[in-house]
């Protein structure tokens, strides 16, 4: 019998017991919000926005005359302006620019449009609600009936960043997965893989050639980690080993737990590594905090972390808010929790305890169920189509490939869509990342056609100015390799859904230099 798993486990279903099932979302936000302002209202930051006055506004105003405060007296932040005005000191060394003290940690960011790494604080308060959150998300899987005791003393395999943190004078900078897998408590270190050496190996390659070599010796029941990463691991594995699954190798595997890009496009080829059904468990864990995660089996989005160190703002994702490049702005409409609705498309602004303040973190919501607080993640304020009001979403092409790849039974291991000008309108471009035998055209015509039922105004717009889409199935390993020239090799990294500017072109020329002319297609469609 597993006696540390029974315990363990009877422990976790007696704190979630107790725990208080149900919070007032606008009040837990409203408590947040005040302890923020309450620590950074002697920073640079609080007294150059008049922190004090806003706190007795949320003591003494009416209604919600603190956020009206707010809204009308701190800028909205994108990342340019963060660290342009404030963030470049902090880097520095600089002491209580926008939160109290210095910040000894800096999380490397490029997100999947910047060429150039973003520096993102990461603060003691930050690391702390990081580590609670996470805790948190360990509690619910009491809810998980179908998961056996014996689980939780099986090893949890965390594949990120090196934990080989660079030292630059006066902080540690480093990716974010780097940084927390540094600083797991000593209590998880017997269940933690790949463990402290193989952490911290800065090659990723190298890195996951140790972890294949150490596999057969580990007994993992949970695999944390980016979908793409997780699925070239367990190939490697599988092939490593020379059996059919993973689960012949790691027969405890019951749970995957994962982040940073939707799942759907990826479950089909994921699953074809699996000797049997595994749980999934979707979270929201970005540089700038960890934003939400699954709370219940079957749950169709993620519930927001409403107190823990996070305020949210929600800007309606339309054109009155942003540029048809994506860009915010200047004063746009903003919400508080309790004015959002479900269904609408929104993004995303931040103020932590890191020191970000009405701060764009770049991603687009939509909120499934306004009551239980839960969202699904629809794509990047700058990664979508509009170019002549098509308005397509990442959501929209994240649906179409999971629906176009069972249809066909293919596996798409990576896609990315550029919008082009062709003869004097427009057009799309995608980039099919598969292995298996692709028929091109019928790949176009069922993108097409899906795209059609999924979103009404590209369907309109198909009949009038955006006049026709291409397709250019390349092998999978190409998306890789082009990361890997880029220096985004590993486990943080994603390739963009959607190449504009000069990323179009850079990929295209990467293809030709492959032999692949991803331009032939619409040239002789042109001709």
């Amino acid at each position: 019998m597993a006696l540390l798993g029974n315990l363990l486990k009877r422990s976790i279903r007696l704190t979630d017991a107790v725990r208080p099932r149900k919070i007032n979302p606008q009040k837990a936000q409203q408590k947040v919000f005040a302890k923020l302002l309450v620590k950074a209202r002697n920073t640079e930051f609080g007294q150059k926005y008049d922190f004090e006055e806003i706190l007795n506004l949320v003591v003494f105003g009416k209604d919600k005359e603190f956020y009206r405060k707010f809204r009308e007296t701190v800028p909205v932040h994108d990342y340019n302006k963060m660290f342009a005005d404030w963030w470049h000191r902090t880097l520095d060394g600089g002491k209580d620019i926008t939160w109290p003290g210095r910040v000894k940690y800096f999380a490397l960011s490029s997100g999947t449009s910047e060429a150039a790494s973003k520096y993102i604080p990461v603060t003691k308060a930050m690391s702390k609600a990081i580590q609670r959150t996470s805790i948190r998300q360990i509690l619910t899987l009491s809810r998980y009936q179908n998961l056996p005791a014996k689980l939780y003393e099986k090893g949890f395999l965390m594949l990120g960043g090196s934990t080989t943190l660079s030292f630059r004078g006066n902080h540690f900078e480093g990716d974010l997965s780097g940084i927390t897998a540094s600083q797991i408590p000593f209590w998880f270190q017997q269940f933690y893989k790949p463990g402290k050496k193989i952490a911290q190996e800065r090659d990723w390659a190298l890195k996951l050639d140790e972890i294949t070599e150490k596999a057969r010796q580990w007994d993992i029941g949970f695999i944390v980690g980016v979908p793409a990463w997780i699925q070239l691991l367990m190939e490697k594995i599988i092939a490593h080993y020379k059996v059919k699954t993973i689960h012949d190798v790691w027969p405890n595997l019951m749970v995957f737990c994962h982040g940073g890009v939707s799942f759907e496009p990826y479950k089909k080829g994921f699953e074809k590594l699996l000797g049997r059904p595994i749980t999934y468990i979707e979270t929201y864990l970005a540089s700038e905090g960890f934003i939400a995660y699954q709370t219940h089996p079957n749950a169709v989005g993620m519930q927001l972390v409403l107190n823990n160190g996070l305020f949210y703002e929600f800007v309606p994702f339309n054109d009155k808010n942003f540029t048809a490049d994506g860009e915010i702005v200047a004063n746009p409409e903003t919400l508080m929790i309790d004015e959002v609705e479900e269904g609408k498309e929104y993004a995303l602004l931040l103020t932590t305890c890191s020191g970000a303040w009405r701060y764009l973190i770049g991603d687009t919501v939509r909120f499934v169920s306004k009551a239980r607080s839960e969202i699904v993640i629809t794509g990047r304020t700058k990664h979508f189509l509009s170019l002549c009001g098509e308005h397509l979403s990442v959501d929209n092409m994240n649906k179409a490939i999971e629906l176009v790849s069972e249809e066909m039974g293919i596996d798409v291991r990576e896609f990315s869509v550029a919008g082009i000008s062709y003869d004097t309108l427009f057009a799309h471009h995608w980039f099919i990342g598969s292995d298996d035998p692709v028929d091109a055209d019928k790949v176009r015509d069922n993108i097409d056609a899906k795209l059609k039922e999924l979103n009404d105004d590209y369907a309109v717009e198909r009949r009038h100015a955006l006049k026709d889409i291409f397709v250019t199935v390349v092998p999978s390993k190409l998306f890789y390799k082009w990361m890997e020239a880029k220096g985004k090799l590993g486990g943080q990294h994603k390739f963009p859904r959607v190449l504009k500017k000069n990323l179009v072109a850079d990929w295209e020329t990467f293809l030709q230099k492959q032999g692949i002319d991803a331009q032939a297609a619409r040239s002789v469609k042109e001709q």
